[in-house]
């Protein structure tokens, strides 16, 4: 039964099942379930992979579009677009992953009304997040400087950054939007939304960047622009359709009350997501310290977008697990939620294998989608296999971390990237590179084998 507006909401949801016997206790149907489990992952996990890689190109693009300006503005939309992960985007994706436990757990138990609610909040506690991430933005060039990079490329990246400042402003609804739908396993409209953005933003692109005489600060712009499109396509889905006609039913109150609690269980979910994510654009800075550093952070950056791009597979299955986990845990069937994390991982070791044979196939003519020295090409195609074998791992990684986030236990996904990253990953990067000098070629993915 739905839960009443005006009733207290408390965070996090359901720990524990409900009585009643559950489906996967039959140790006969073992196989059919998980069968059925596999149908059940491909058809929800299938779509948002789509959907997290159509997504990742407004910001490929973008990179693109400025690496054929010359190695200069390349260099400084890297490093922005590294600054602006690390202290913003990292932290507001990571916080808004709170709503996949309370929202997928709150439709699990068919406490619909919560979904809205739970929306609603998490747009007010990402809006008042941005306070400091506008702040630093607006000072990149300073805190560039101040960290030791190069004083040309910091000049261009502050400027680059200030120009993304805009796509905060939809940034924010846009990710609450999405987690609301995805957590209702509704992800064929977020597939369309991102595809129409993905064809729409090239044109954004070239139109801000050429015509409009903006540079490499039109490319920059233009992510808003398209992050826009992708919001309003989705809040007018979520408004006219009647699929969410019992999950939303209009702003509340609601959504300012118990904001602490919200924030109780968004941080550590951040957490999880920014100690991974910011353990590799600590590479990219650290990269601007070596010998030529415009090649090594123009290169280093070229390696993590094009991984962030094949990242989006894995992130897709850890999004996929944690619907399927909170559905069931808040339905209070646990062995399914079980049986569906033992299924995700045997499907995250065969997209493992495909990704790492993909990249090392690719070795030779991706570069030239970034860049036309030759220098530049030749470099990353000594990097790319060495990214293929750490996706193998990164795979298992991500859908241990969605299991994680779909039953509320992002405290401990927290702990353990701590350890893994910055206890072992980062220094062992930092002493490749400065004491044995192997610079990128093998401290890049160093930190993906300790996790």
């Amino acid at each position: 039964m739905d839960a009443k507006p005006g009733a207290p909401v408390h965070e996090p949801l359901l720990a524990a099942a409900r009585p009643g016997k559950d489906a996967a206790d039959d140790d006969g149907a073992r196989q059919g379930l998980a069968a059925a489990e596999v149908k059940r992952l491909v058809r929800l996990g299938g779509p948002i992979i789509a959907s997290c890689i159509l997504q990742n190109v407004v910001n490929m693009v973008s990179v693109m579009v400025v690496g054929h300006l010359g190695e200069l503005p390349l260099a400084g939309a890297s490093l922005a677009t590294s600054l602006a992960n690390v202290t913003g985007y990292s932290l507001l994706t990571g916080m808004a992953t709170a709503m996949d436990t309370l929202c997928g757990q709150a439709y699990g138990a068919r406490l619909y009304h919560r979904l809205g609610v739970y929306k609603q909040r998490a747009m007010v506690v990402l809006s008042l997040a941005c306070v400091p991430i506008v702040l630093i933005w607006a000072n990149t060039t300073r805190i560039l400087v101040s960290l030791g990079q190069d004083p040309a490329i910091s000049a261009v990246a502050g400027e680059y950054a200030r120009w993304m400042i805009p796509s905060l402003v939809v940034y924010v609804p846009l990710q609450c939007h999405i987690r609301f739908l995805q957590s209702q396993s509704i992800v064929l409209p977020v597939t369309a939304s991102s595809g129409t953005t993905a064809l729409c933003h090239p044109l954004v692109c070239w139109l801000l960047v050429y015509k409009a005489g903006l540079g490499s600060k039109g490319a920059a712009l233009s992510n808003a622009v398209s992050y826009g499109i992708n919001l309003v396509i989705l809040a007018l889905y979520v408004r006219l359709s009647s699929t969410c006609k019992n999950t939303w039913s209009g702003f509340s109150r609601e959504a300012f009350r118990e904001l602490r609690q919200f924030t109780a269980l968004a941080m550590p979910s951040a957490m999880m997501i920014c100690l991974e994510w910011w353990s590799f654009e600590i590479l990219v800075l650290l990269s601007g310290l070596l010998p030529n550093p415009q090649l090594e952070t123009s290169v280093l950056s070229i390696c993590l977008n094009t991984g962030a791009l094949l990242y989006m597979v894995p992130l897709g299955l850890s999004s996929s697990i944690s619907t399927r986990v909170s559905n069931e845990l808040g339905a209070g069937h646990p062995e399914a939620a079980k049986l569906a994390t033992r299924v995700v991982m045997y499907m995250a070791l065969s997209v493992g294998l495909v990704l790492a044979l993909t990249m090392v196939l690719l070795r030779n003519v991706w570069g030239y989608l970034y860049s036309n020295e030759q220098e530049i090409v030749t470099y990353i195609s000594r990097m790319l296999p060495i990214l293929g074998i750490s996706y193998l791992i990164d795979g298992l990684h991500s859908s241990l971390s969605g299991v994680l986030t779909g039953s509320g236990k992002q405290n401990i996904g927290a702990a353990v990237n701590l350890g893994a990253f910055y206890l072992l990953g980062i220094p062992l990067a930092a002493m490749l590179a400065f004491v044995f000098h192997l610079l990128n070629y093998f401290t890049c993915h160093c930190i993906e084998w300790m996790s």
